[in-house]
């Protein structure tokens, strides 16, 4: 009866480890796949780094040229109120 049980544990012991052999060949075939995908995923976002320098670089000229805009616009207007200002206080 003994000798039964130890077998019966011997073998349940030997298809445990076979299983947990097969599970951990295929969690590293399954490991190198998703290497594979981040390794691709990591060369495309730097083959974009480039179009988001140029597009960061346009933006920056374009709020450089507006604020250009805005204050020559801004400087027109104080110069006509100020000339009507300064020939009201002629006039008076």
């Amino acid at each position: 009866m003994t000798e039964t049980l130890s077998i019966i544990l011997y073998v349940l012991g030997s298809i445990l480890l076979v299983v947990l052999i097969i599970l951990g060949i295929k969690m590293i075939i399954a490991m190198d796949k998703i290497n594979e995908v981040v390794d691709n995923i990591n060369a495309k976002v730097n083959s974009l780094n480039g179009v988001f320098s140029i597009i960061d670089l346009t933006t920056n000229k374009l709020a450089l040229i507006s604020d250009k805009v805005v204050e020559a616009i801004t400087s027109l207007i104080k110069k006509v109120f100020y000339k009507n200002k300064e020939e009201e206080t002629e006039n008076e």
